[in-house]
């Protein structure tokens, strides 16, 4: 599922650099702000929802080490001082083809049902992000659906 996405996000300018990472326009670093900003959102921050984002940051990226630390800790202090989505949004809508988009609302839909509950917060913030980068109601709600099955929980 996820080496198409990984193929993808490779090619970008500045993705796969040893350089310090991207000002501003880095995918990595906007994808890892949002996961982070969804794993916040219920004021919670759980083992299972920090291994997650280890997980989809270095399955998604290849990355491991101290360069999925980097892009963890670029992406934390991203969101920290944000005060929109946007910033992360307008990169990830400009650098995502179609199913890259949809991918990445799956990503969040995983990090939602990390911990095993859907909290309204979460359900808000995952609607408001797919309408930012342009993924419709219905694609939203069948990638939460499947995100569900992958974590064993019922679809309803």
């Amino acid at each position: 599922m996820f080496d198409r996405f990984r193929e993808f996000l490779n090619q970008l300018p500045g993705v796969g650099d040893d350089d310090e990472l991207a000002e501003g326009d880095d995918p990595r670093v906007a994808a890892a702000a949002l996961l982070t900003h969804i794993m916040d959102a219920d004021g919670e921050r759980t083992d299972d929802e920090k291994e997650m984002l280890k997980r989809l940051l270095g399955e998604v990226y290849g990355l491991e080490g101290a360069e999925l630390a980097k892009v963890m800790k670029a992406g934390e202090e991203a969101d920290r001082e944000a005060v929109d989505l946007y910033a992360f949004t307008s990169v990830l809508d400009r650098h995502l083809d179609r199913e890259g988009k949809l991918e990445f609302i799956g990503l969040m839909w995983d990090m939602v049902f990390s911990d095993g509950v859907l909290h309204e917060i979460e359900d808000n913030l995952v609607w408001r992000v797919a309408e930012l980068i342009h993924v419709e109601r219905e694609q939203r709600i069948g990638l939460r659906q499947a995100a569900q099955l992958r974590a064993g929980m019922a679809v309803g």
